[in-house]
């Protein structure tokens, strides 16, 4: 994989994160899951990463991605969560009703050091 610059920094960072919606309740389906797939797209472009693949299955969230290094994996999480959350209750007003939150505080996340991108890949698109 190609490395990725900043003005300071040369880098390959990539990270799995897996995250699911509060009480794990299948929402995620259908136009939520198409808007969230473009909020996630949009997000990480925003903050200066890419979406390198994505699995969005009815209760849960993989999301494989690739951050510059002034990012820490918990801000990355903060931020793409909280934007996605307010955008989806806001286009989804059902959503406003069946939850207090739409995410769980809680998400996995590891880096692609001890696997290739391949498997990682290969492991999201198994999800789909």
């Amino acid at each position: 994989m190609d490395s990725e610059r900043t003005r300071h920094a040369t880098y390959n960072i990539h990270y799995h994160f897996d995250w699911i919606p509060k009480y794990r309740v299948p929402v995620l389906v259908g136009p939520v899951a198409k808007r969230l797939s473009d909020l996630l797209h949009s997000k990480a472009s925003e903050l200066g990463g890419e979406v390198l693949d994505l699995a969005i299955q009815p209760d849960r969230v993989h999301l494989y991605c690739s951050f510059p290094p002034t990012l820490a994996p918990h801000q990355i999480m903060y931020r793409l969560k909280g934007f996605t959350a307010h955008a989806l209750r806001r286009g989804f007003p059902a959503l406003n009703t069946r939850h207090p939150n739409l995410w769980t505080r809680t998400y996995y996340v590891s880096t692609a050091g001890r696997v290739s991108a391949a498997t990682v890949r290969r492991y999201i698109k198994g999800r789909r």
